[in-house]
């Protein structure tokens, strides 16, 4: 009986050895992998997280060689997550402070949301506000202080086929009234006026954002969303709304547009083939018939959403978004360092190299693009008096996607524009006071 005892105390005191070089020595094995984390090779190492693939993650890869270069002894992690999945892994991260030094945002109510929850480092000292295009900044400033630098900017325009206007001897429009006068006579030779795919409710959102700035100009917004007097059932809203479903009842839109996707690429075929003449979308559009449709860009052409009757906006108010906006996290052990290389993401060498290889304009001041179909729309930045940040990156989410869902629906004849504004400006004041 003492020997089976003996062996028993054997066992146990070989598995508390054994514990005490695993179990107990967990926290020294964390330590050391965390170190390993923050170090290679004695170096620090910095992560960086950002959604773009092809030319646009080439030019991040120079920009963070170069940080390297002026800092051998910083490492710099690069990870590519496509959009979608990249929201989700960010918010995971950022609940369990463990986000990345230097993150990838849109700036906005998107941004402002980890903001207000203490997630985003303030780098308003180590910011050079005049390297900057002022309203391209201003969409990641909160409270005066900088949250985030603007690298990339689009802008929404209204796209067409310049072959099938010349063939019906129509102009591009600049008042209501024309535009009317093109669709009608587009609809007459049995082509589509307007193409949309509004599955994913965000293309549409352009249309409705347009007639609401353009009947009532870009201070509606401002104080519906800052609660300054207007609300999100103001008149110019619901008037917004009226002018979508009177496009709607003109057949003014490809059949069944609610349920296309924009993604798969079927409503910019509608263009490339001659199917349809014009669709309202953001400049990255140049982009998409450069890789789907090189041919097509030969016919193609743009002009700014269309005056409505009586507005007080004008084509100086456009339509525009940022991103990639460069932010730190909070949760940054080395904030200063991870500023230095949100900066040079987002340098005058990056921005002329971002707008020259990938087509698209950049929120730093004075990069004049060398592409020609790019220099025009630079042309309408310079001339722009307001950019109107999409509603849906600049609300907080909850109403964001409420506004989504409420203007899908006055596209779809399911609810009317009384309805929706009622809705929005209820969920407003849940949200927002």
């Amino acid at each position: 009986m003492k020997k089976l005892l003996s062996v028993f105390t054997i066992i146990a005191l070989l598995l508390l050895a054994a514990c005490g070089l695993n179990g107990g020595g967990s926290t020294e094995q964390a330590t050391s992998e965390t170190e390993k984390s923050e170090s290679n090779g004695g170096k620090t190492t910095l992560e960086f997280w950002h959604i773009d693939p092809g030319e646009r993650e080439v030019v991040y890869e120079e920009a963070v060689k170069r940080f390297e270069e002026n800092h051998p002894d910083v490492e710099v992690k690069m990870l590519q997550i496509p959009n979608d999945a990249y929201k989700q892994k960010l918010s995971v991260a950022m609940s369990g402070n463990k986000a990345p030094d230097v993150f990838h945002s849109w700036g906005g109510g998107w941004l402002k949301n980890f903001v207000d929850q203490g997630k985003v480092y303030d780098i308003t000292e180590s910011t050079d506000k005049s390297h900057f295009n002022e309203l391209a900044l201003n969409n990641a400033t909160y409270d005066g202080k900088i949250y985030g630098l603007p690298l990339g900017l689009s802008l929404d325009v209204v796209f067409y086929n310049k072959e099938i206007f010349d063939k019906y001897g129509l102009k591009a429009p600049k008042t209501y009234d024309e535009w009317l006068n093109v669709i009608d006579t587009l609809k007459e030779n049995d082509i589509i006026p307007i193409a949309l795919a509004n599955q994913t409710k965000w293309p549409g959102a352009y249309h409705f954002m347009n007639f609401a700035s353009r009947i009532a100009g870009p201070e509606l917004f401002e104080s519906a969303l800052n609660r300054e007097g207007r609300g999100f059932d103001d008149p110019a809203y619901v008037e917004a709304g009226k002018y979508i479903q009177d496009l709607v009842k003109r057949d003014a839109f490809n059949p069944g547009f609610n349920g296309v996707p924009y993604d798969e690429g079927q409503g910019r075929q509608l263009l490339y083939t001659g199917q349809a003449a014009m669709m309202d979308m953001t400049i990255s559009f140049v982009n998409n018939v450069r890789q789907e449709a090189p041919e097509f860009e030969e016919k193609l052409d743009f002009f700014l959403y269309p005056t409505v009757p009586g507005g007080k906006g004008d084509q100086t108010h456009v339509g525009a978004n940022t991103g990639p906006v460069w932010s730190v996290a909070q949760n940054s052990k080395n904030p200063d360092l991870a500023a230095e290389l949100a900066n040079e993401l987002a340098s005058a060498e990056t921005a002329q190299n971002y707008t020259d290889r990938t087509g698209a304009l950049t929120g730093v001041k004075d990069i004049v693009p060398n592409d020609e179909f790019t220099k025009r729309f630079y042309d309408v930045v310079e001339q722009a008096t307001h950019l109107q940040m999409p509603y849906d990156q600049t609300l907080p989410p909850e109403l964001a996607e409420l506004h989504k869902d409420t203007t899908q629906a006055i596209f779809g004849l399911d609810m009317t524009p009384e309805e929706a504004a009622k809705k929005m400006e209820e969920k407003a004041k849940e949200v927002l006071e």
